[in-house]
């Protein structure tokens, strides 16, 4: 028996499976992150963590129409990568 497992656009898979998603108003846009499983708590790294949810906003890019979502994505990318060279 075959299984397969079919996820919504903006979900990617990731050491977390996490999702990205876009909130707030125009003058406050923001990136959102939702584990879709419990991850055990001792378990995660901080490395771990930036590049699960630099996937997952890479992710949301590619599916993003609206310049304001966009530019917000970006620039949240840019953040967590920054982070990332930080810690290395």
């Amino acid at each position: 028996m075959k299984l397969s497992c079919i996820f919504p656009m903006n979900i990617t898979y990731s050491p977390f499976n996490l999702v990205a998603k876009t909130c707030g108003c125009k003058e406050n846009n923001r990136v959102s992150y939702l584990f879709l499983e419990e991850p055990h708590g001792l378990c995660i790294d901080k490395k771990d963590l930036l590049e699960a949810q630099i996937q997952a906003c890479e992710t949301l890019l590619k599916y993003t129409k609206d310049d304001l979502e966009r530019s917000t994505v970006e620039r949240e990318i840019e953040e967590l990568r920054m982070a990332r060279d930080l810690m290395a």
